[in-house]
């Protein structure tokens, strides 16, 4: 076989990470670009959401680059998401693409259909079942690190004395950990490379404003989609905090490393919006929205894909969220068509709406210390 994954955030991290611990025969996915939405486009239903067409066109491009299996994850809820692997599957055929499909199932979904679904990309004679689990274990230990670092450049780039020393820290960071494998060079490297992080000189008396940034896990991670939401806010002064990551995604027992609230925390902080869930990230956005209100952030950015039915309903929840709790939330929904330009100019428009409402705060406090 040679495997290709879907591009998300760092999973082609940690996809290459897996590719040398097991040894196989691993072809990375091109990045996304003007290409590939244009080849998904073209292929995918008009109403389909925007992860289903790039993913499309990302399977085109790789098998075009020698792939021959192509690897993606099932899904369970109420949410498409779960039958796109079908609809990629049939419409790849219809174009006479040769290729095989191996669909990795949840945990959550069933245990069973997990180890099953593994053991297709890794068969025994390449690990037993003790050496499995313990090279899976690393690997996860691997993809926190990488997500750690890159929430803590997110937290850095706001206040950085030197323009983009906080990305030079971040790429010398995760190379670090690319070359770490046992348990014992994991967390060697991931001392190192968050102390390289931490070496960053940073401004922290520089006014700045907390935003945190919520929504569907695809273009929430994917930069090309997102316009490199991150990197933007965070050159324009603005310490950013994201909900979403891959290793919160898949952790065990519900439990998110990285963003620091574990499902049970973020579904009790959504309970007086929303009691249940609603599929994909949805309850995730509502929680972690309110969340972000009680630690006194000064927006969030609501990211979404046109279509996605979770998000949707999550954005009408989030207006009532936020007009309780004083909390600006812009929703951007995302496809194809979304431009640069309009993006950044909602962005320019609730920044200022967060500093006028900052602004105004410190003014009341200083009235109430004089009275």
């Amino acid at each position: 076989m040679r495997l290709a994954v879907p591009r998300m955030g760092n999973l082609a991290l940690i996809i290459r990470d897996l590719a040398v611990r097991f040894d196989l025969d691993y072809v990375e996915t091109p990045p996304f670009s003007e290409n590939t939405v244009r080849i998904g486009a073209a292929l995918a239903p008009e109403f389909a959401c925007l992860p289903l067409k790039a993913v499309l066109g990302n399977f085109v491009e790789v098998v075009e680059n020698g792939a021959d299996t192509l690897v993606t994850s099932g899904g369970h809820g109420p949410c498409r998401f779960g039958y796109y692997s079908e609809i990629q599957r049939r419409i790849l055929e219809r174009e006479g693409v040769e290729f095989r499909m191996l669909v990795l199932e949840p945990i959550t979904t069933s245990l069973r259909a997990f180890y099953n679904s593994l053991r297709e990309l890794i068969p025994r004679e390449k690990a037993s079942l003790p050496a499995l689990f313990r090279e899976l274990k690393q690997a996860l230990d691997k993809m926190v690190a990488f997500d750690v670092l890159d929430k803590r450049a997110m937290a850095l780039r706001g206040l950085e004395v030197v323009p983009g020393a906080v990305d030079a820290a971040l790429a010398e960071a995760r190379g670090m950990m690319i070359g770490a494998f046992t348990a014992k060079e994991i967390r060697e490297a991931r001392c190192e490379a968050e102390a390289r992080l931490r070496g960053v000189r940073v401004d922290t008396s520089r006014s700045h404003l907390k935003i945190g940034i919520v929504g569907e896990i695809f273009v929430v991670l994917e930069p090309f989609f997102n316009f490199d939401i991150e990197r933007w806010l965070g050159r324009r002064g603005a310490v950013v905090e994201r909900a979403t990551s891959i290793s919160d995604r898949i952790y065990p027992r519900g439990r998110h490393p990285v963003f620091g609230y574990d499902e049970d925390s973020v579904a009790a902080a959504a309970r007086p919006f929303l009691n249940h869930k609603i599929g994909g990230d949805g309850l995730l956005s509502v929680g972690a929205t309110v969340i972000y209100a009680r630690r006194g952030f000064d927006a969030v950015v609501h990211l979404l894909p046109f279509t996605c039915m979770p998000e949707v309903i999550a954005k009408g929840i989030l207006g009532r969220v936020s007009s309780e709790s004083g909390l600006p939330v812009l929703s951007l929904s995302i496809d194809e068509q979304t431009g640069r330009a309009g993006v950044e100019t909602r962005l320019e428009a609730l920044m200022d709406l967060a500093w006028s409402n900052r602004r105004a705060k410190e003014r009341s406090a200083e009235m109430g210390v004089v009275r």
